[in-house]
Order: C-alpha cells, then sequence, then structure tokens
C-alpha cells in the first residue's frame, strides 16, 4: 500500500511575483482594480488587455495615453 505525501504543497515568492505582475483580463476583480488605478473604465482595461498583452506595465502605459 503506498502511502500519501500530505505535505502542503510550497509556494515561493517568485511566482507570487510573477503573478502581480501580469493582469488576469477576465477576473473581475483584477480588471476592477486596474481601472480604479488609473482611472479608466473597465472596459478599457479590457481592450488593452487584448491589444498590449497581460503586463501590467504594459496595460498602464496603454491606459495612460
Amino acid at each position: 500500500m503506498a502511502t500519501m505525501n500530505t505535505k502542503p504543497a510550497k509556494k515561493s515568492a517568485r511566482g507570487r511575483a510573477q503573478d502581480r505582475a501580469k493582469v488576469a483580463g477576465g477576473q473581475k476583480h483584477e480588471v476592477a482594480y486596474e481601472a480604479k488605478k488609473t482611472g479608466a473604465s473597465a472596459s478599457e482595461v479590457k481592450r488593452a488587455v487584448k491589444t498590449v498583452g497581460n503586463s501590467r506595465k504594459k496595460v498602464e502605459r496603454a491606459l495612460d495615453k
């Protein structure tokens, strides 16, 4: 009989940092946060994500124009 490993998966700081560097255009809370932060509408944020990709820096630059 095999034993199962019951330890929780390790979380790395690198994974969190990479996640924060991206905007998930399909998640309402991410879009709302970015819209509030930049003063843009949610539809403008979604359009920027589709146009320039999901990099937070690129999205913010696109919305500043």
